[in-house]
């Protein structure tokens, strides 16, 4: 059972969309309309995933797509009236991981799945990313430090991570956290 935020303009349209995630299964959290609602629901429902509907204005869908995207840790889903690529390449500008045309509980069940899935690799990566930029920081400082070229600054983070039986990225992390405390000559803004 996924914890589900849906919004959407159009009350009738919430209403159905709240209708097809029980029918899946799953619970909703937190319902919304307005743009500016999406920061205290999100931070009090905490969803897993959220569905926006199209309302009257294809603008304010949009908008609760990129609010939601900003503020949730979740992926968005787009939940269109009708089929319109173009306003489904909108929403993915926007930070939907996918859009469907109706509510339709198997389309929407499908997308869900497809969406979860794809969400787990995006933060994989993300985390990835930000382990390799402090990787790549730490060899900067003990380049700096040691007076030593890349491959050899890995080799130390290595060497020292494997001795002491911690990541990689842990040991990069510490060298660039500790790196802020290490003294620095006056005169030319360089460590001592």
């Amino acid at each position: 059972m996924l914890r589900v935020l849906v919004a959407t303009e159009d009350p009738c349209a919430l209403e159905e969309l709240c209708r097809a995630v029980e029918s899946l299964g799953h619970r909703v959290v937190a319902r919304g309309v307005e743009v500016g609602d999406v920061p205290s629901l999100t931070e009090r429902a905490r969803p897993e995933v959220a569905l926006v509907g199209t309302g009257r204005s294809s603008e304010h869908a949009l908008s609760l797509v990129a609010r939601i995207v900003r503020e949730a840790t979740c992926p968005v889903i787009a939940v269109l009236r009708a089929p319109d690529p173009e306003l489904a390449a909108h929403a993915a500008r926007r930070g939907a991981f996918a859009c469907v045309a109706h509510a339709d509980r198997d389309e929407l069940a499908c997308a869900i799945s497809v969406t979860l899935e794809r969400y787990a690799e995006f933060r994989g990566l993300r985390g990835a990313f930000g382990r390799r930029a402090v990787i790549e920081r730490a060899k900067g400082i003990l380049m700096e430090r040691h007076g030593v070229d890349a491959d050899a600054a890995f080799a130390l983070l290595r060497r020292h991570s494997e001795r002491r039986g911690m990541k990689l990225a842990d040991v990069a992390t510490a060298v660039a956290e500790a790196h802020a405390l290490l003294p620095v000559d006056p005169a030319t803004r360089k460590p001592v």
